[in-house]
């Protein structure tokens, strides 16, 4: 099997970083865009869609700042992939960006990109952001 690639997405948000934050690092911030519902039990995450279940662990955060989440597969390069939200703020112009870090094989990449641009739609609607 072939590695991931790495990209990075950045997408311009009007939401205060502290917003934006309780909704990529909990569960029922999690639940409002990302998936049908979240679990968690300390740092480990379960993400539900339909009748899929999938486990992630929580294994970076800074409150209004980052957070890294490892996704807990059988896979043996598991540790190597990771998806991470960091919020900047542009210091003179005070604007906001959430960028998105994460890894795809490389002939789905544009489909992953997508993927991230859909579910970041849906955040900015949650957040009367669009």
């Amino acid at each position: 099997m072939s590695a991931k690639v790495p990209f990075t997405l950045e997408i311009n948000f009007h939401a205060s970083p502290q917003l934006l934050y309780q909704y990529l690092s909990t569960p029922s911030g999690l639940s409002e865009w990302f998936a049908d519902n979240v679990n968690s039990r300390g740092e480990d995450f379960t993400f539900i869609w339909d009748d899929t279940e999938e486990y992630a662990k929580l294994i970076k955060k800074k409150t209004n700042e980052r957070v890294r989440y490892r996704w807990i597969t059988e896979e043996e390069d598991q540790d190597d992939y990771y998806f991470e939200f960091r919020i900047q703020v542009d210091e003179i112009t005070k604007d906001v960006s959430l960028v998105i870090s994460d890894f795809a094989d490389e002939d789905e990449l544009e489909e992953a990109k997508m993927l991230w641009e859909n579910l970041v739609d849906s955040l900015k609607q949650v957040l009367g952001a669009a």
